[in-house]
């Protein structure tokens, strides 16, 4: 399960007021909520894997009359450390998820896609799946482009290609080969 993977939010926590929906006091129908992710955000969570980070996060509440969908999209850059050079670099992301929450007589988050909050709850609050979705969307191998294009230059970089294996030089070396095979190959190209 996700949660496990990432760690649960710590109980005293503050949750800031703008990642609570309020949905009891919206009318039927979608409803959008546009957020603006930086590395603030992140620091809550006391998750320190990106140095910086510019990431728009956009979530459409659909209200039914008997359950909420939500549907989070982010877009964006992180800066993290490539895993070859060490070189910090923004990194491009992007996901989505979906989200079905249902009334229930307890809390329930078990399942990644379905949230059962209590009867007579009024608000949600989205910051633990927004944190998830993005952290789940950045790749586990973070190469700067410019190592794969061949463009960056760093000492990690000159150190890698100082201490490479440089080509071994092939000497004439005639094989033996056994004549037996030598007629069976003949034969394949014969025909």
């Amino acid at each position: 399960m996700q949660t496990e993977f990432l760690g649960q939010i710590d109980v005293e926590m503050k949750v800031s007021n703008e990642f609570l929906i309020p949905f009891i006091g919206l009318k039927q129908g979608k409803h959008q909520f546009d957020y603006q992710i930086d590395k603030t955000f992140f620091d809550r969570f006391e998750y320190d894997e990106f140095e910086n980070c510019a990431i728009q996060t956009s979530v459409v509440l659909d209200k039914k009359s008997t359950m909420l969908e939500l549907q989070f999209k982010h877009k964006g850059t992180v800066n993290v450390p490539c895993d070859v050079t060490g070189e910090p670099f923004d990194l491009p992301i992007k996901g989505k998820i979906k989200l079905v929450v249902q009334f229930g007589d307890a809390f329930n988050d078990e399942n990644e896609e379905l949230l059962i909050l209590p009867h007579g709850e009024h608000q949600i609050d989205i910051s633990q799946y927004i944190y998830e979705m993005i952290v789940l969307s950045v790749p586990l191998k973070r190469v700067h482009p410019g190592v794969k294009d061949g463009t960056l230059q760093s000492e990690a970089i000159e150190k890698l290609e100082e201490l490479a294996v440089k080509g071994v030089q092939e000497e004439n070396i005639t094989e033996e080969t056994d004549p037996r095979w030598d007629q069976l190959k003949k034969l394949l190209t014969d025909k």
